[in-house]
């Protein structure tokens, strides 16, 4: 099609006589669309034409043959004669005009051979009123008057040459009357050449306007034709329809394909009974089955309703959107719509769902679930003016048993320990993670303290024994602190905090016991005070240093970035672990100057130390985004080490979508306009941020080592999210990191899923700064021997 093809609206705009009469193109529209059938149609009617002006000059001559000389005639016909063959040879040559292209110039061309047609005419004319009488020429025009008439009237005429035919004839009418002094005649001849001429031009701009809404009507039909046949053959989804009664109709082969059959054994079958499979014959629908049904009932509009169908015996999930068809006169002609089938996206999302609430390690309920179900056994209390409790379990000893024999034998005492745990919980009380080695459990109804000792003995009793796991026999003890609702706590959080109190109270003691929350226990408390004057002043005192561990290309082991890792070393407390500095730096807004310095560290210590290709990854914390000038924190940290935008990866946790994700997200927004790139660091482990990766565009998705773990221990869950995950990314345009592979085999297996990037203890631990600028130079003195 045209690029300026006529618009829906163009007929709407009135047409000026340029317009109409084909010297000038209406706005928005082809000009030789608008013009081109016209000047076709001519060749129709050639015969017709050259008859008509034959027996026009037959009735002339007949007429003037007494009255002027003979030569003046013959000349006169041979004139005429030409000039018609002329112009019936040009009609014709327009034959194709609505095929091709046809020039402006064609169309002045053929009016010029109209008017010099019309010009013989009036020669002819004029020549005889010198000689003939005046009885004679009111015969002569009322002839001419037939041509021009005819020609005006006709439908095959083309507006410009006609105006240019009439013209030139009526003046050589004109001239006639007035040398025979015929002056009615002269304005007989003089109103019946504009009444023409005006005929002509308001017919053209009834044919013009016909053509435009005619053209626009064939445009937008094409393009609504080109756009669903783009839909069925380009896209998953398909069309669907149904008549009054729910009948289908107009079933295209992609729908008929939905629903396991042939498109002319769905014609006219009901649409609710084809996708209700058995629940048709026993009146068993599912909810969303209802919900369609009430929709088409009562003719409503409808956009993405997801509804579980059975298509030959198999539990399928579609999404359907549709809307009434009602004809012009408002009358209900059924539904038509568009549908996809989700099953297999559905499938991922309650992957993703049951990840965000369970731990995929232990197969427990997560923090978040759990939360959630100490929040309910509150509400249940209160209403019921009864008591719950919140019991919170540390692995004695299990750090030991992890760095001796690694996480892999570490992540299977956990496991080991999730299904003891099982063993001892009855109903109405339920056992979770909340992570690393720390589990929990809520009792929802808990009358008294009997239950709640009875329980932690067995917990501490039944952890302690023996673990046989890879041909080692472990030992491992527990420790349990506890907490009673409402007593201790009217809220999710301080029974939290009580609990974990009680546990720090329980593991100062050496562990392997149980301590109940007591209003007096400070110790914890009295220790994170200490601890948070020094996290206060570390930054002056120069006490936090930064260690740098290496993200490694999937295929070619390259590195390709170091993640920057906050060290305190404090001159009070010596180094504190990062697990428990970090947390309390969250709770007490430091880490916001404490994130700052990070960044600019890391910043400075790769422009100045790191090869050009290599990328610098900076967690960065909820708090820190939620800063007004974040952005503004990040362009000075660029600018003052001279580091490229886009050698900084900022890396967040899927945690900031839980509080001001507005905020958040426009801050990372602004980073990315800079140049810089965002990860989404330990992906599925705390909340479920699907919709979020639509909104905002993540360069790299990062793979928590738990499914990494779970994934070499063969877990079908565990590699079903990674593909998943991996899936995902690639059809986002996303890179994904893999965290905590610890060994070659490990290694292999992420490479063999398409994970692009590669980070764990296999590849490099966490390593000052001067390491890691060791590691460069003995890299390079590698290649140079290489080379040698």
């Amino acid at each position: 099609m045209s690029e300026q093809t006529p618009s829906a609206d163009a007929g709407a705009t009135p047409l000026s006589i340029r317009q109409v009469i084909g010297l000038e193109a209406p706005e928005g529209t082809d000009w030789a669309v608008v013009h081109g059938q016209q000047y076709a149609v001519l060749k129709d009617r050639v015969v017709a034409r050259f008859a008509l002006h034959l027996v026009g000059f037959a009735l002339i001559a007949a007429t003037l043959y007494r009255t002027v000389p003979i030569p003046v005639l013959v000349v006169w016909g041979i004139g005429l004669l030409v000039t018609v063959v002329y112009s019936a040879r040009g009609d014709i040559r327009l034959g194709d005009a609505d095929r091709r292209p046809i020039s402006l110039a064609e169309v002045k061309s053929h009016a010029v051979t109209s008017a010099a047609k019309g010009a013989v005419w009036s020669l002819g004319v004029i020549a005889s009123a010198l000689v003939a009488d005046a009885a004679a020429m009111v015969l002569v025009w009322a002839a001419i008057a037939m041509l021009v008439v005819g020609s005006s009237a006709s439908r095959f005429s083309a507006p410009l040459s006609t105006i240019a035919f009439t013209v030139a004839a009526g003046i050589g009418g004109l001239v006639a009357s007035l040398v025979t002094l015929q002056f009615t005649l002269a304005a007989i001849v003089l109103v019946t050449t504009l009444l023409a001429s005006f005929g002509v031009v308001e017919s053209a701009r009834v044919a013009v306007t016909a053509r435009l809404a005619e053209s626009a009507s064939q445009e937008q039909s094409e393009v609504v034709s080109m756009l669903l046949r783009e839909f069925e053959e380009g896209q998953a989804d398909w069309l669907w329809q149904v008549d009054t009664r729910r009948r289908l109709k107009a079933v295209s082969p992609r729908f008929a394909f939905a629903l396991g059959k042939e498109p002319a054994e769905t014609e006219g079958q009901s649409f609710l009974q084809l996708i209700s499979g058995d629940g048709w014959e026993s009146g068993q629908f599912p909810p969303s089955l209802h919900e369609l049904a009430e929709k088409l009932k009562r003719k409503e509009n409808f956009s993405n309703l997801s509804v579980k169908v059975s298509i030959d015996g198999e539990d399928r999930w579609w999404e359907l959107s549709g809307t009434p068809i009602v004809d012009e006169l408002g009358n209900y002609q059924g539904f038509r719509g568009v549908g996809s089938d989700v099953t297999e996206q559905r499938k991922s999302s309650e992957k993703i769902e049951y990840l965000a609430r369970y731990d995929t390690l232990t197969q427990l309920p997560n923090r978040r679930m759990l939360n959630e179900a100490l929040g309910d056994a509150l509400q249940y209390a209160a209403k019921w003016r009864s008591r719950c409790a919140f019991l919170m379990i540390d692995l004695d000893r299990f750090k030991a048993v992890n760095d001796s024999l690694g996480h892999l034998v570490g992540d299977q005492m956990l496991a080991e320990v999730a299904a003891r745990l099982r063993g001892l919980i009855q109903e109405g009380e339920i056992c979770g993670r909340l992570g690393g080695d720390e589990f929990a459990v809520v009792i929802r109804d808990a009358p008294h303290k009997g239950r709640i000792e009875l329980l932690a003995r067995a917990i501490i009793e039944r952890l302690s024994e023996p673990y046989e796991i890879e041909n080692h026999v472990l030992y491992v003890g527990a420790s349990v602190g506890s907490a009673m609702g409402p007593r201790d706590g009217s809220t999710v959080e301080e029974l939290l905090r009580n609990s974990d109190l009680a546990l720090y109270r329980a593991k100062d003691e050496g562990g392997g016991t149980h301590r109940e929350y007591e209003p007096a226990l400070h110790a914890n408390a009295e220790e994170k005070r200490q601890l948070e004057h020094a996290l206060r002043h570390a930054l002056d005192r120069d006490e936090f240093l930064l260690h740098f561990q290496p993200v490694v290309n999937a295929k070619t082991e390259d590195i390709v970035s170091f993640e920057a890792l906050a060290r305190w070393n404090s001159a009070e407390h010596g180094f504190v672990s990062p697990g428990k500095f970090i947390p309390l730096a969250e709770d007490t807004r430091l880490i916001v100057p404490i994130g700052t310095w990070v960044l600019q560290e890391a910043c400075r210590e790769a422009a100045e130390n790191w090869p050009e290709h290599v990328k610098v990854n900076v967690n960065v914390s909820p708090e820190q985004l939620l800063e007004p000038d974040f952005a503004a924190t990040v362009v000075r940290a660029l600018s003052h080490s001279r580091l490229e935008p886009k050698r900084l990866e900022i890396e967040v946790t899927e945690s900031i979508f839980m509080r001001d994700a507005s905020v958040a997200r426009k801050a990372l927004e602004q980073c990315m306009a800079l140049g810089c790139s965002v990860a989404l660091d330990d992906f599925g482990t705390g909340y479920s941020s699907l919709g979020y990766l639509r909104k905002l565009k993540f360069s790299t998705i990062k793979i928590d080592r738990t499914f990494v773990q779970g994934a070499a221990q063969h877990s079908p869950e565990s590699i079903a999210i990674i593909r998943a995950v991996i899936a995902m990314a690639d059809s986002l345009d996303m890179t994904t990191t893999a965290e905590g592979v610890e060994n070659e085999e490990e290694a292999a297996m992420i490479r063999g899923m398409g994970c692009t990037k590669i980070q764990g203890f296999h590849f490099g631990r966490p390593m000052p700064a001067q390491d890691v600028c060791g590691l460069f130079a003995r890299r390079a003195m590698e290649q140079r021997l290489a080379r040698a």
